[in-house]
Parts: structure tokens; sequence; C-alpha cells
């Protein structure tokens, strides 16, 4: 009897630890495969971003490759701009490039001022026979000048400042050859000038015609090179 109890206690010996063995074996096992789909994880999540880091500088690389392709080509129509016979019998000054005509013509500034300056002193004078009755250039709203409040709502800007316009009205009086020169005047000029509206009424013994218009401007740009996070 007590040969079988030792038989016994000894068989569920053994079976406890078969048992604990094959619980560590399948804590190993879990916890082996467990760090291995976290690494897993990890190591797809960083492919991934490396991907993506990969993907932006060949992007980087591709618009500087075209930037510096497009370089000749650019340096070629300058130098033809700068040989150009009409650009140059226009120079505002003898000693600048031919090139300088284009960048007066659409200047990167609104200065009204300078455009009623060039309005009063250029093309309006040295034309026999007329007077200037009236002349104003409007200031470009949220660009020159601000609202009442000091704030510039870009949604409520005016389309002349929407489209880089300068506007502006004068009033002259003379006769008819007179009146013909200003308008030779202000298409012979370098400024890019539209002619909105144009009216001509006689008063006495004199034609006075009266002249809404806007001028063009476009604002310089930046180039600058920056960081981008991925």
């Amino acid at each position: 009897m007590m040969k079988t109890d030792t038989t016994a206690i000894r068989k569920r010996s053994q079976i406890a630890k078969a048992n604990r063995t094959m619980f560590i074996w399948v804590a190993g096992g879990a916890a082996i495969v467990s760090f291995a789909l976290v690494a897993s994880y990890f190591l797809f999540n960083k492919l991934a971003y490396n991907e993506k880091v990969l993907i932006e500088k060949n992007h980087t690389v591709s618009v500087l490759n075209k930037n510096n392709a497009a370089v000749p080509e650019l340096e070629n129509e300058v130098r033809a701009l700068d040989a150009n016979a009409d650009l140059a019998k226009v120079k505002a000054n003898d000693k600048d490039q031919a090139i300088q005509v284009i960048l007066d013509a659409l200047p990167s500034e609104a200065n009204s001022l300078a455009l009623g300056g060039s309005l009063q002193n250029k093309l309006l004078t040295g034309i026999q026979g007329l007077t200037i009755e009236s002349l104003q250039v409007d200031p470009v709203v949220g660009v020159e000048t601000l609202s009442d409040a000091d704030v510039v709502d870009a949604s409520a800007q005016t389309d002349a400042s929407a489209q880089n316009q300068v506007t502006f009205t004068f009033a002259v009086s003379g006769d008819q050859n007179a009146l013909t020169q200003v308008l030779t005047n202000l298409e012979k000029s370098i400024r890019t000038i539209n002619i909105r509206l144009l009216t001509i009424e006689n008063q006495g013994s004199k034609q006075v015609m009266t002249v809404q218009g806007s001028a063009y401007y476009e604002p310089s740009k930046t180039v600058t090179l920056k960081d981008k996070k991925v």
C-alpha cells in the first residue's frame, strides 16, 4: 500500500514538473513572438519613414535639376533682350541695360506718386496747346494706405489692388492735335497703361478730354531654401 502511494506521488510530481516546463516554454515562446511583432512593427515604420524621406529628397533633386537645366536658356533670353534695339531706344538712362526697360515697365512696387510724376512730367508735358485741368492718382488700398481700422482685409480689397493696379484720372484741354498727342504718348509709354474710360466734350472754344485708366505693377518674388519636416 505504501509503495502504491509513493508511486502516485512521484507521478503527480512529474506531471506538475512537466506542466511547469510546458508553461515556461509557452510563456517564452509568447514573449519571443511578441518581441518579434514589436520589432517588425518598428522596422516597418522606420522603412516607411525612410521611404518618405527619400521621396522628398528625390523631388528636391528633380526640381533643382530642372532649374539648373533652365539657366542657360534663361541667360540666352536675357542677352537677347539686352541687345534688343527697341528696348535700347526707350531707356531712361543711357547707362542702363536694355532689360531695365522691362523692369521699369512693370515695377515691383505700387508707388502711385511715381506714376503721377510720370504722367505730369513726361506723358502730359511738352505738348503744344495742351493744358492739364486735373490729375489724380489713387493710392492702392491695402498696400499704400490702410483702412480706418488700420487692418487690411484681403477679401475686402478693391479690384485694382487685387489685380496689382494703380488707378488714375486726368483731364486735359486743347485742340484735336494736342489731345491726339496725349493718347500717342500713353501708347508709347513703357508703362503698361490700360484706358478704361475716355470722354471728350466741347467747352466753349476748347475740347476737354477726361481719361480714367490704370497702370500695373508686379510685386517682387523672393526665392529661398527652406527645410521641410517629414
